[in-house]
């Protein structure tokens, strides 16, 4: 009797770890250049998976055919976003960004729109010479954000929450 209640504990440990990271969170590993220099190569952030409000600049975890690119929010649905002399434009107005990043001019047109469709994100890497993020693969759909993130826990020198995020 008493080694059936040992293996039903740890089968329930092991299940509410499963709905954790299933649901709530899990970890990420940044693949590649495209957020420097908010994040590096091989650094590994704890995802939010309940946080489904997305707002300007949050770093985002989105599925793109299959694969996990970690992005910046920059356009929000309903918006017109344009980039003039490194500068970001929303709806016509300047808006300063948390971090000074050299950015070609850009406009929603160069992708096929004129404002970001309901439901739809615009999303760069920081690292804007080096990133294939919206510029290149279109407007994400909200249903392809897996969530927000704003912790690092990888390497262990750099834990902690990450700024400008």
């Amino acid at each position: 009797m008493k080694v059936i209640k040992e293996i039903f504990s740890y089968i329930i440990v092991i299940a509410v770890a499963l709905l954790i990271r299933t649901f709530i969170i899990t970890p990420v590993k940044v693949d590649g250049a495209s957020m420097y220099p908010t994040l590096e190569h091989n650094q590994i952030l704890i995802l939010k998976k309940y946080d489904t409000t997305y707002e300007r600049f949050n770093i985002v975890v989105i599925n793109y055919n299959g694969e996990k690119l970690v992005k910046r929010i920059i356009g929000l649905p309903g918006e017109i976003i344009e980039y003039k002399n490194n500068k970001l434009y929303v709806d016509g107005k300047k808006i300063n960004e948390p971090l000074e990043l050299e950015t070609d001019d850009f406009s929603l047109n160069q992708i096929g729109y004129t404002k970001i469709p309901k439901e739809y994100y615009l999303v760069l890497g920081d690292n804007r010479g080096n990133s294939t993020d919206s510029r290149i693969i279109g407007l994400i759909k909200k249903d392809d954000i897996l969530g927000t993130t704003n912790l690092r826990i990888w390497p262990f020198k750099k834990i902690g929450i990450i700024k400008n995020a």
